[in-house]
């Protein structure tokens, strides 16, 4: 089983953390795993991609071209990316910020309005995490206790009061429909 997942949206939304959080779940289940960060010259703001793959067998190329997932967190990165996911693939959506909708009918596609969850529930900054949940959700990659081993690991000591927060963000995108 291979999984090539793709995320894109602007610098600053906390995509190359989901991606190496996802990354961190594939290690602690044992699989073959890359983690291809990708990002325009703005700090923030900028365009930002990152390609994750996690595999049972050794991965031939660290680039994400046709992803089986994709979370996009922006109107130009569903635009750029939405014709690559392959067909019987999924696409979660931050519909607060993408109002485009996707004509395909060959993949899955899930709206979820992450910014505007996080912003209800106190948890901004926590839409990529909110996403990273519905992920979750819709193709098991990995369970609750691995997603909280790899907060701990990923999340620096200083921000470990963060974790319990990281953690309801997940729960709340898992429960989204």
């Amino acid at each position: 089983m291979t999984n090539e997942i793709l995320l894109a949206g602007f610098g600053g939304q906390g995509i190359l953390f989901m991606g190496k959080m996802l990354a961190y779940f594939g290690l602690y289940e044992n699989k073959e795993v890359s983690w291809l960060p990708s990002y325009g010259p703005e700090m923030r703001g900028g365009t930002c991609n990152c390609s994750v793959c996690i595999s049972d067998d050794p991965i031939g190329s660290p680039l994400v071209d046709e992803p089986t997932t994709l979370i996009v967190m922006n109107t130009p990165s569903f635009d750029k990316f939405i014709g690559s996911v392959v067909p019987g693939g999924i696409a979660l959506i931050d519909s607060s910020l993408v109002e485009s909708k996707c004509d395909r009918t060959d993949i899955k596609c899930f709206y979820v309005p992450a910014t505007k969850l996080a912003n209800e529930n106190n948890m901004k900054g926590m839409a990529n995490i909110i996403l990273l949940g519905k992920l979750l959700k819709e193709t098991n990659i990995t369970s609750m206790e691995t997603v909280k081993k790899a907060m701990e690991k990923v999340i620096p000591p200083k921000k470990a009061h963060l974790i319990d927060a990281n953690i309801k963000a997940i729960e709340l995108g898992m429960q989204c429909l």
